[in-house]
């Protein structure tokens, strides 16, 4: 796709595949807010006094459905928004066209190669010549990335002269980042700086993205403030969790049409997203195993009554591996090898590195068919038999299906509005230094609290006897700062 750049009739940029499927874009979008109680109540409480007026929000977050409801609560807030997608394959082209056209930037499509991802990212930050966003919306942490590794070769080229080495890393996606930013140093060597000092700060959606913000504040390399999102309870145990039980089956379902009653399904970890997969696939009829490096976790799974084994264990009798872990280099091309004819092979964390990617396209003599887009059956020549790669391992519920249900994201996206809002409110306080933290938690409990009418809940109140009883206020919160679950 040609990577330019297009203007709806107010002048708003926008690249995205088809801008014609606005109107369908707009319908979903509709239905959605109906299934989103949480961004919606914040658009009426807060839309009046506009407390985003003269704010700009750059996004780097799944482009879809649901997100587009997210969008509209934060322009419908007084925000000036640009939206890029955190995935190659998580776009909805209908959702991106609807708010190209009648809300903010938008530069997403589905199906984006890694060079067209990146070129999407650096539009996303580019305000023009007033420098770049006030806030950022992240999810997997890309955004903050791109801005943390443009400054530092900015500021190495200021003192040495010295350009990044694009060709010094073996990770393809690493030499495209690096590339982008060396050609920009060519021409204007201060604009990750710019972009720098006009942030205010970043809200975190993910697992992944929280824990690179951490080991930027451990290594004192954190730029601005961030809030990690991902760990309020209404995100984690919601999303991860329920949101979970419902879009793993549809993505499975949609690739492949696999039956999943009576196959054996191994889940790679057991934390609230292997919890989620395990009970979808238990509920649809599999036999579940699950992968542990965690005693905690192991014996969760076994009080649940799923057995823990190795991947070794099991590698060439099961029929679906799916990994939820985090991590890196959970399922190696040694094992794809060994696994029976047509064994499906899928990831459900945020990057593609769970799977071992470039082994598997780089083994020698290795066929790959394109059965539809998302959907590759890799057959080795040793054998002839194949495995049925997913999403080319990247999300298989965004990649193959459309993410979880429109109420489970409202929990979780409403949580990102209250923090840009906490960021924004005290900009110009000492609250927050460049450093990580979480929302406090009579604001998760207020997440919490914005869902329950839409499900028919009816709270009990403490009398202020028992308020005292458990050394809590009446109105809460309930919980302590460090719980989670």
């Amino acid at each position: 796709m040609a990577l330019t750049v297009s203007k709806t009739p107010t002048d708003s940029e926008y690249k995205v595949k088809d801008i014609s499927q606005a109107v369908f874009g707009r319908l979903e979008i509709e239905l959605a807010e109906a299934e989103m109680p949480g961004l919606m109540s914040c658009r009426s409480e807060f839309g009046p006094s506009q407390p985003f007026k003269g704010a700009r929000i750059t996004g780097s977050l799944h482009m879809t459905v649901q997100t587009a409801v997210l969008i509209e609560t934060l322009t419908a807030l007084g925000a000036e928004v640009r939206w890029c997608s955190c995935n190659i394959f998580s776009t909805q082209d209908h959702a991106a066209a609807a708010i190209a056209r009648d809300s903010a930037a938008v530069f997403a499509w589905k199906g984006e190669t890694l060079e067209e991802y990146w070129w999407c990212m650096g539009k996303a930050l580019d305000w023009g010549s007033g420098g770049g966003p006030d806030l950022i919306v992240d999810d997997g942490g890309d955004a903050t990335l791109l801005i943390h590794e443009g400054v530092k070769a900015e500021e190495e080229y200021e003192k040495s002269g010295k350009l990044p080495n694009v060709n010094g890393h073996e990770n393809g996606e690493n030499r495209i980042v690096l590339r982008i930013i060396k050609d920009r140093l060519l021409v204007d060597p201060t604009r990750y700086r710019r972009i720098k000092e006009r942030l205010v700060g970043v809200s975190e959606e993910t697992t992944t993205g929280v824990k690179r913000l951490y080991q930027m504040q451990a290594n004192g390399t954190l730029l601005f403030p961030a809030i990690n999102v991902n760990d309020s309870v209404t995100k984690k145990k919601f999303d991860n969790l329920y949101g979970c039980r419902h879009s793993l089956p549809d993505g499975l379902k949609r690739a492949t049409d696999v039956i999943i009653a009576s196959k054996i399904a191994v889940v790679c970890g057991y934390g609230d997203v292997g919890k989620g997969c395990a009970a979808a696939l238990k509920r649809a009829g599999a036999r579940v195993i699950v992968t542990e490096i965690d005693p905690i976790c192991a014996l969760q799974a076994l009080l649940d009554g799923t057995p823990v084994l190795t991947l070794e264990d099991v590698v060439s009798e099961a029929d679906i591996f799916l990994t939820t872990t985090g991590n890196k280099n959970i399922i190696m091309v040694h094992h794809m090898k060994q696994m029976k004819n047509n064994a499906i092979v899928c990831n459900i964390g945020h990057f593609d590195n769970e799977i071992d990617m470039h082994g598997l396209e780089t083994y020698p003599g290795v066929k790959r068919i394109t059965v539809k887009p998302q959907t590759d059956r890799w057959v080795f020549p040793e054998t002839n038999n194949g495995i049925i790669v997913l999403a080319e391992g990247r999300l298989v519920n965004l990649g193959c299906a459309t993410g979880h249900p429109s109420f489970v994201m409202s929990c979780s996206f409403t949580n990102q509005v209250i923090a840009q809002l906490e960021l924004w409110k005290e900009r110009g306080t000492v609250k927050y230094e460049k450093k990580v933290y979480v929302l406090p938690k009579h604001l998760d409990e207020k997440v919490a609290a914005l869902h329950l009418g839409k499900l028919g809940a009816k709270l009990t109140k403490l009398t202020p006897a028992q308020a005292a009883y458990i050394s809590v206020p009446v109105e809460g919160p309930y919980k302590p700062p460090q719980y989670r679950y």
